[in-house]
């Protein structure tokens, strides 16, 4: 399968691979406000949702998790410097706060950064240089479970019936919505060579993808 999103080889200085051009920052900004309204829009989408699945509404927020997840994979893919994904996570919760009066309150905030914490965690672990599907599968699975045992202690799921059916769709959800569905996205953007400028750019494509 054709990838034009390849392993980069090349280490970056340190102090390079730390900092942001301001590019890369007006980017993550433009990426959380963009998806902070449409995390906003899958809310309105769980609630919806809640009410058509009936006795197992209570699952429905967990069937859309992985959508909440998918900005961090984004921005790193694009950016490939450390906490591009955390900072478009948190941006975008705050959009959800701030400007469109998230129920959540404050406690958004570290919810999103845990979100984009498990998120980016594959990708740093790889030193941003691995942009597989696979890489893409660890961060939806690791942005979901972290999430997912910060709010079961938050909300007393432990010891539930639906505790396993709870994690195993969150799960799944994180790794077709917050990893699979982030590459094909990530994929798409640069086949149109909208992010050329970026780090993503300066990658050479190869003729097979992991």
């Amino acid at each position: 399968m054709h990838s034009i999103t390849p392993p980069s080889t090349t280490p970056l200085p340190a102090r390079r691979r730390f900092s942001f051009d301001l590019k890369d920052l007006v980017l993550i900004v433009v990426l959380g406000v963009v998806f902070g309204f449409l995390y906003w829009a899958l809310v309105q989408a769980s609630a919806g949702l809640t009410l058509l699945m009936g006795p197992f509404g209570d699952l429905s927020s967990h069937l859309l998790f992985g959508g909440w997840l998918i900005v961090a994979p984004i921005a790193v893919a694009i950016i490939r410097r450390p906490f591009a994904g955390i900072l478009a996570e948190v941006i975008a919760g705050g959009v959800e706060v701030v400007f469109l009066g998230s129920t959540a309150g404050p406690m958004l905030f570290l919810v999103a950064a845990i979100q984009g914490l498990g998120s980016e965690l594959p990708f740093a672990l790889r030193r941003y240089r691995s942009f597989s599907w696979l890489t893409y599968a660890c961060s939806g699975l690791l942005g979901a479970g972290l999430a997912f045992a910060v709010s079961a202690f938050r909300f007393g799921w432990y010891g539930q019936d639906f505790f396993v059916i709870r994690l195993i769709v969150q799960l799944l959800s994180g790794l077709i919505l917050g990893g699979l569905l982030a590459r094909k996205t990530v994929n798409a953007l640069a086949k149109t060579g909208v992010v050329d400028n970026y780090a993503i750019g300066r990658d050479q494509p190869t003729a097979e993808g992991a």
